[in-house]
């Protein structure tokens, strides 16, 4: 009986890890869409800065998700997508500032 308690416990601490990382994900992409719309709204000429400090804080929150060993397949993939849109996306902006002849940081 309590073998069976312990692993009753140990699927529900997975359960709740997998629901905190999915969390994490959607967090995660609603701010690479944020993120994406203050340099739309940077390159449009309306805000005088580049939100390279939002920027930099979504880089260590990614590599501080990439760390994270319990993820399942799907949440992998959908984590992998996710940064491979982000990398897409620097890297416009890279090219962007680099055209604008701003420094890259």
């Amino acid at each position: 009986m309590q073998q069976v308690n312990s692993l009753y416990r140990k699927s529900q601490i997975r359960l709740e890890e997998s629901a905190n990382f999915e969390k994490q994900i959607t967090r995660l992409e609603d701010d690479i869409r944020r993120l994406k719309i203050d340099f739309d709204i940077y390159f449009n000429g309306a805000t005088k800065r580049p939100p390279l400090e939002t920027r930099a804080r979504l880089e260590s929150q990614i590599k501080r998700m990439l760390d994270n060993r319990t993820m399942t397949f799907s949440q992998r993939y959908h984590f992998n997508s996710l940064v491979s849109r982000f990398t897409s996306y620097r890297e416009l902006w890279r090219r962007g500032l680099k055209a604008r002849g701003e420094e890259l940081v």
